[in-house]
């Protein structure tokens, strides 16, 4: 501002300044500042403290220690996330697979530019053909990854969101980690490995789990309005009671594996003619 400039005009001093002419710095605008804060951060919260505990409080790199090289969805499941993959995702694109496995259920005839897979098991990871590289943390523990803003055209979370105590945090991290227009995928079904899902999604029905994932979307500043996919198994209920989780764990309920999946976008969607 001018009157923070040398001036070489000679001046009196004022011995009795108006209060008018006192700068509030406070109150000055920071274009700079104003920027940063515009999108990526996280407005809310979304969780409460007993939402975000777990029945069991080990470490999960502790529980993920030994692989398991299993599907956790049925192949109904497996058929409509891949159609969903092959509709959303540009061969073009570099994508990230968070919390991912041995296996991330792209499809097979496409080959993107580059996939990096993320994950809490190494020899899951390794196993996984479709990654050209992995990255081993637990997102528990620590929700920031070391790749560059806008790093990536697509980041997906398969049948895994229920595990993060910290979703608001992962959310702004996916979300620096896009580039403009670029898509954040996470779908779900029913299933869990229970005592180590959240409170808040161990105790919701198949309509809350997609709010509370809707959500954590809207909790950081600058994801387009989620969409939500749903698609309900034959003989699947949305809302199923603890002891339908059950029985359908043993293999004692007949239907598909209940879909469902919530899509957002960095700043605004790509329309592609």
């Amino acid at each position: 501002m001018n009157t923070l400039q040398p001036s070489l005009k000679s001046f009196r001093w004022n011995l009795n300044p108006k209060p008018t002419t006192i700068l509030n710095i406070k109150n000055q605008y920071d274009p700079i500042k104003s920027q940063s804060s515009s999108a990526g951060k996280i407005k809310r919260l979304v969780l409460t403290k007993e939402g975000r505990t777990k029945f069991n409080i080990t470490p999960d790199r502790e529980f993920y220690a030994f692989p398991r090289f299993v599907t956790h969805v049925d192949d109904n499941f497996i058929a409509t996330l891949t159609a969903l993959y092959k509709e959303r995702l540009n061969p073009e694109y570099e994508v990230l697979d968070i919390m991912s496995s041995w296996v991330s259920h792209l499809p097979k005839d496409v080959k993107y530019k580059k996939v990096v897979g993320h994950g809490l098991n190494a020899q899951e990871l390794a196993k996984n053909p479709g990654l050209d590289y992995f990255v081993v943390k637990d997102l528990n523990q620590d929700q920031k990854f070391e790749f560059d803003d806008a790093s990536f055209d697509a980041v997906l979370c398969t049948v895994s969101v229920q595990y993060l105590q910290e979703p608001e945090k992962v959310f702004a991290e996916v979300f620096r980690m896009l580039r403009p227009g670029g898509v954040f995928i996470v779908s779900f079904s029913n299933r869990m490995f229970y005592e180590k899902a959240i409170g808040a999604w161990r105790e919701g029905t198949g309509y809350g789990r997609v709010q509370l994932v809707v959500q954590y979307f809207q909790s950081v500043e600058g994801f387009t309005e989620p969409e939500v996919v749903r698609k309900l198994g034959d003989g699947m209920k949305q809302d199923r009671s603890v002891l339908d989780l059950i029985k359908g764990f043993l293999g004692l309920l007949s239907g598909s594996d209940p879909f469902y999946a919530v899509i957002a976008y960095k700043n605004f969607k790509p329309i592609y003619e």
